[in-house]
């Protein structure tokens, strides 16, 4: 996850001091993706591309904690999370399946300061994303849109199958309003019949064709599993990105 920022003060303590949460919405996103809407009073306000930390209690005193990227923009007073349930995990699958609107949740953040985009950023933006990784880069996305941001932005989106994509109805509504918005899509293990997006994994020459020729101010934020956030660093970096301008969050197995 994003490096904790490394402020002091009372705003620093108020963002390190748990809090408790109410679940005000679930939404199942995929078969394996729940996102959850949280209210949190109290809560100090966050920039797109941050995370929290949430806190389960078992009845016996045991306690789980693991961290997610806020998928809601600075914007909406509500927190979304989007929970991937994973089998064997402790946390994500009773929040990806058993937590319902009413119930409360510990929390703690927002949490990072270096991955983190706002619309005064600017741009050209390149998103790269795969799996639930999209899930920073969409509070991005929902806060470029709503300060009707015309920064020119591609994001470019790694999904097993078509069933597995994270916000696709969205995504779609916000291209299609947004001559400026690209969304590029990637199959890499089945892809629907008539598919006319990409088969295979992100490479160097996806990358080229989605993002085109890198500008000096051109921002890249690459989120995902760890192979493939090292993989596409790399390769922004040979297609001529300044390593200062490719900021990745990457994500693995963690018992979650």
């Amino acid at each position: 996850m994003a490096v904790p920022l490394g402020t002091t003060g009372p705003d620093s303590a108020a963002r390190v001091r748990w809090r408790l949460a109410e679940v005000a919405a679930v939404v199942d996103e995929t078969p394996r993706v729940r996102s959850l809407f949280l209210t949190v009073p109290g809560w100090p306000g966050h920039r797109a591309g941050q995370h929290l930390d949430l806190r389960l209690t078992a009845e016996d005193g045991y306690r789980a904690q693991r961290s997610y990227s806020i998928a809601s923009p600075p914007e909406d007073p509500r927190i979304a999370l989007a929970v991937e349930r994973i089998e064997d995990g402790e946390v994500s699958p009773y929040l990806a399946g058993e937590v319902r609107v009413g119930d409360k949740l510990e929390l703690r953040g927002p949490i990072g300061g270096y991955f983190v985009w706002n619309a005064a950023a600017g741009g050209p933006l390149l998103l790269v994303a795969g799996g639930s990784g999209v899930a920073p880069l969409m509070a991005m996305l929902r806060h470029r849109a709503a300060a009707r941001s015309d920064v020119p932005t591609t994001l470019l989106y790694s999904s097993r199958s078509f069933e597995e994509i994270l916000f696709r109805e969205e995504l779609d509504r916000l291209a299609a309003a947004d001559p400026s918005l690209r969304v590029v899509h990637a199959l890499t293990r089945s892809q629907p019949e008539g598919w006319a997006g990409q088969r295979r994994r992100i490479d160097a020459e996806m990358l080229e064709e989605a993002a085109g020729l890198p500008l000096p101010e051109a921002l890249a934020f690459v989120c995902g599993p760890t192979r493939l956030v090292e993989n596409v660093a790399i390769d922004l970096l040979t297609l001529g990105y300044k390593a200062h301008r490719v900021k990745t969050e990457r994500f693995g197995p963690s018992g979650s």
